[in-house]
C-alpha cells in the first residue's frame, strides 16, 4: 500500500534519485497548458462607456446586454469591465462571445451605434486590438497628426449645369470596348464629355441619380463621376455578375455566382466573415461592407414533380423607399427584413409566411387616410396550399402590422405591380378554369390611399396578360395580352394591346377604372411610359420577324369621341417607327426622346441606336459595329417646390417662345453654316476650274492649234472652213499559204 501524502518524510524522497530536465512533459504540457491565443477571435472591446462605481456597474452591465444580445449569446458573466484604484470604471469593457462569427457581427452592428444620448459605442475585435496595438507599433510620444491643406472636390453633379444653357441630357454608350459618356444632340451627332477604351469589362450602370458611372472588373466594382470622370468609390467583389443601388445611392449589393474565397494573406475591403459569401452590401460613402449573405437553394417540388430550373431572382434584397430597410424573401417560407445601416435582423427574426412566393416594397411612403403614422409598406402573395385559399397581403414595417388581406382561388400565378406614387397596387392574377386546360387573367387593384384600402376587380380581360404598366405619376395602365399559349415558341403569339383609365369623378377623387381601347393583332410585347407620363411606346422587341414601335399620346388635345367623353384619356396614335432587330428602349429622364438599339448580346445584325423625340419622329440613326448598350443619365427628383412647378406650367407658353426662338436661330445658324460651307466648295471649284482652262490654253498655243473662239464666231458670221480628213478602210483581207 502506498504512503499517504501527508506521512511522507524528507528523508523518503531522494533528490538525487531523479533529474527533472531528463523527464519528458511534453504530453503533459501539450494536454493541459493554457493556449492564451486561442479564443481570442471571440472577444470584443467595447470603449466610449460612461464613468460608473462598483453599485452602478451591474446596471450599466444588464443595459449594455440588451445590444449585445441581439447579435449573438453573451451573458453577464462574460462581460469583465476594468475598474480604477479610485473605484470607477475606465469606460471600457471585455465581451465574450460563443463564437467568433458572433463577435464579427458585434463588430459590425453596434460599432457607432448610441447607447444613450451622450455615449456611443465602439467596438472592435480583440485581435485587432492585439494586432494593431502591440508594444513598438505605436510611438509612446505624441506626434500631432499632419492636416492636409483643404482641396476643393468636383461636384458630382456638374452634369446638371448644360454648359450649352440647352438643358441637354447625357447618354452613356458601350460598343466594342470603348465606352463613353455624351451630349444629346437631337438631330446632329452626340458632343463627346468622356470617351476611354476598355473602360469596362462586362457591363456599364448608372446609379439611380445620375451621381455615378459603374465600371464591372474581374477585381469588382468602380464609380465614376464628377467633371473629371475620376474614380470616386470601389468595391473589390471580385467577379460581380449584378448589383443594384438602394433608391437614393446610399447602399449598393454586389452578386457573384462565384462564392468569395478570402486568400491566407487577408483581402484589401472584405474579411473572413466574407468567405463562402455571394452577396455583399456596402455602404457607398464610407465603401464600407455591412453584411454578406450566400444563396438560397430554391425549394424543391413537393408535389413529386421534376425540378426545373428556376429562374434567378434579382433583385434578391429589395430596399424600401426610405432605405430604412432591406428584405430579402426566402422562397415559400419567410421574408427576412434587415435595418440599415447596422444590418440587424427587425426583431431579431424573419417574418414566417408560409408558401409566400413573392414581395415587393412600396416605391413611396404611402400616406394613406386615417393613418396618422406612414410606415413603410410591402405586399406579398401566397398560392394555394391545400384547402387554403392563395392570398395576397400588405404588411406595414417596422410594426408588421397587416393593413389588407385579400383571398383569391384558383390561382396559377400573381405578379406584384406598385404605381411610382405608392397610390395603387395591381394584382395581376392568372386564373385557371375548373379543367386547367384554359387560362384568364383579372386585376385585382388595391386603392392604397383610401380608408380601409378597398380592392378594384378588373374581370373584363378575356386572355392572358402577359405584360402591364402603370403610368408613372399618374393613374392610367396599358397591358398586352394573349389568347394563344405562352412561353418560347418558334413563332410569336400574336397580341392585343389595352388602354385602361379612370372615369371622371367629382373633386380630386378617382373613378373606377374602365377600358378605354383595344387594339387588336399586334405583335407587341413591350410597354415603355414616358418619365413624366402621357406619352407611352408600345413595342416589339427581341423579335426576329417584327419591329415595331408605337407611339401614343393619352392627352391628345384633339376632339374627343363621343364614347371617351367620361374617360380621363383621349387616346391618339401619333406616328409609328421600325428599327430591325431592335433589343432594349429607353426614355431619356425629361420624357424628351427614346433611344432604341440593338445590341450584339442579343445579335451581330444590324447593330447600332435610333434616337426618337416623344412623337414618334426619327432624329438620328447610328449604325456602329459591336454596339452592347446604351443608357440615359438619370437626373435627381427636382428641387422646385408643387406651387413652383404649377406656376411653371402656367406660364409655359411663355417659356416655350423664349426656347423656339432659340431653337429657330440655332437652325438659321446651321442652315448658314451649310450655305457658308457650299458657297466654299464653289469657289473652290471655280478657281479650279480657272486653273484648268490656263492650262488647256498654254497647250493650244504650244501646239499652233486655233482659238476656239475664232472657229466658232467665223461659224456664226457664215465663214465656211473646209477640212479634209484621211480615213484609211480595210475592206476584205485574206491570207494564202505558198508552199
Amino acid at each position: 500500500m502506498a504512503t499517504a501524502f501527508d506521512h511522507l518524510r524528507d528523508a523518503d524522497v531522494d533528490e538525487d534519485d531523479y533529474d527533472e530536465d531528463d523527464i519528458d512533459f511534453s504530453d503533459l504540457r501539450e494536454k493541459y497548458e493554457v493556449q492564451l491565443e486561442q479564443g481570442y477571435d471571440t472577444f470584443i472591446v467595447i470603449d466610449g462607456l460612461p464613468v460608473v462605481t462598483e453599485e452602478q456597474k451591474p446596471k450599466l452591465v444588464k443595459f449594455l446586454l440588451r445590444k449585445l444580445t441581439q447579435v449573438g449569446k453573451t451573458k453577464e458573466d462574460n462581460v469583465y469591465m476594468p475598474m480604477d484604484d479610485d473605484g470607477k470604471s475606465l469606460r471600457f469593457a471585455f465581451v465574450e462571445f460563443s463564437s467568433a462569427a458572433e463577435a464579427a457581427a458585434a463588430v459590425r452592428q453596434l460599432d457607432m451605434v448610441p447607447l444613450d444620448k451622450k455615449h456611443t459605442l465602439r467596438v472592435n475585435k480583440m485581435t485587432d486590438i492585439d494586432r494593431y496595438g502591440r508594444e513598438g507599433r505605436i510611438d509612446d510620444n505624441y506626434v500631432p497628426p499632419k492636416i492636409e491643406p483643404f482641396v476643393e472636390k468636383e461636384h458630382l453633379r456638374s452634369f446638371l449645369s448644360d454648359p450649352s444653357g440647352r438643358g441637354r441630357d447625357q447618354l452613356a454608350m458601350y460598343r466594342g470596348d470603348s465606352v463613353g459618356v455624351f451630349w444629346n444632340n437631337e438631330k446632329e451627332a452626340p458632343e463627346t464629355v468622356v470617351d476611354r477604351q476598355h473602360w469596362t469589362e462586362s457591363f456599364i450602370q448608372w446609379s439611380p441619380l445620375g451621381t455615378y458611372l459603374v465600371s464591372v472588373h474581374q477585381q469588382g466594382v468602380q464609380l465614376w463621376g464628377g467633371a473629371s470622370w475620376s474614380r470616386q468609390k470601389r468595391f473589390a467583389h471580385p467577379f460581380v455578375n449584378m448589383l443594384d443601388f438602394s433608391p437614393n445611392e446610399k447602399y449598393i449589393v454586389t452578386w457573384s455566382n462565384r462564392p468569395i474565397s478570402i486568400p491566407d494573406e487577408g483581402h484589401p475591403q472584405l474579411s473572413l466573415d466574407e468567405d463562402g459569401k455571394n452577396y455583399v452590401i456596402w455602404d457607398v460613402e464610407t465603401t464600407k461592407p455591412l453584411r454578406s449573405f450566400a444563396n438560397i437553394d430554391l425549394p424543391a417540388p413537393t408535389d413529386g414533380t421534376p425540378k426545373a430550373i428556376p429562374k434567378f431572382p434579382w433583385p434578391a434584397f429589395k430596399w424600401s423607399a426610405d432605405e430604412q430597410y432591406v428584405a430579402r424573401l426566402t422562397q415559400g417560407s419567410a421574408i427576412s427584413v434587415y435595418e440599415l445601416p447596422r444590418m440587424n435582423l427587425l426583431d431579431k427574426s424573419p417574418i414566417k409566411i408560409d408558401g409566400v412566393m413573392d414581395f415587393e416594397w412600396a416605391p413611396a411612403t404611402p400616406q394613406r387616410e386615417g393613418v396618422k403614422t406612414y410606415e413603410q409598406l410591402f405586399c406579398f402573395w401566397t398560392p394555394e396550399i391545400g384547402s387554403n385559399p392563395a392570398r395576397v397581403g400588405l404588411m406595414s414595417i417596422p410594426s408588421k402590422q397587416i393593413v389588407r388581406t385579400l383571398n383569391l382561388f384558383s390561382v396559377t400565378d400573381a405578379k406584384l405591380h406598385w404605381q411610382s406614387d405608392a397610390a395603387y397596387l395591381s394584382v395581376k392574377v392568372d386564373r385557371h378554369s375548373k379543367s386547367k386546360k384554359s387560362q384568364a387573367t383579372t386585376l385585382e387593384i388595391f386603392r392604397i390611399k383610401e380608408k380601409g384600402v378597398p380592392v378594384e376587380v378588373v374581370d373584363t380581360i378575356k386572355d392572358t396578360v402577359i405584360n402591364f404598366a402603370w403610368e408613372p405619376k399618374g393613374d392610367r395602365f396599358v397591358i398586352i395580352t394573349t389568347s394563344e399559349p405562352t412561353g418560347p415558341t418558334a413563332v410569336p403569339p400574336k397580341t392585343s394591346v389595352s388602354f385602361f383609365c379612370p372615369e371622371k369623378a367629382k373633386g380630386n377623387a378617382v373613378g373606377n377604372f374602365k377600358h378605354l381601347r383595344t387594339l387588336e393583332k399586334k405583335n407587341s410585347n413591350a410597354i415603355y411610359w414616358s418619365p413624366k407620363g402621357r406619352f407611352v411606346v408600345v413595342a416589339t422587341v427581341a423579335n426576329q420577324q417584327n419591329s415595331d414601335l408605337e407611339f401614343y399620346d393619352l392627352d391628345f388635345e384633339g376632339e374627343k369621341p363621343e364614347s371617351d367623353k367620361d374617360l380621363t384619356a383621349n387616346l391618339q396614335l401619333m406616328n409609328t417607327a421600325d428599327h430591325y432587330g431592335v433589343t432594349d428602349i429607353q426614355w431619356d429622364p425629361s420624357g424628351r426622346f427614346v433611344a432604341s438599339w440593338a445590341s450584339v448580346w442579343k445579335h451581330a445584325a444590324e447593330n447600332g441606336y435610333h434616337i426618337y423625340d416623344f412623337k414618334g419622329e426619327q432624329l438620328r440613326e447610328e449604325p456602329a459595329e459591336k454596339f452592347r448598350q446604351l443608357a440615359w443619365r438619370p437626373r435627381p427628383p427636382t428641387l422646385l417646390s408643387k406651387e413652383e412647378q404649377k406656376q411653371i406650367r402656367k406660364n409655359l407658353r411663355e417659356y416655350s417662345k423664349a426656347f423656339e426662338q432659340e431653337d429657330a436661330e440655332r437652325g438659321a445658324t446651321a442652315d448658314l453654316a451649310v450655305i457658308e460651307a457650299r458657297r466654299r466648295l464653289l469657289d473652290e471649284w471655280l478657281a479650279w476650274r480657272a486653273s484648268v482652262d490656263e492650262e488647256v490654253e498654254e497647250d493650244r498655243l504650244d501646239q499652233g492649234l486655233p482659238d476656239p473662239a475664232e472657229s466658232a464666231e467665223q461659224a456664226e458670221n457664215g465663214e465656211q472652213q473646209v477640212i479634209e480628213e484621211i480615213v484609211e478602210e480595210v475592206i476584205e483581207e485574206s491570207e494564202e499559204i505558198i508552199p
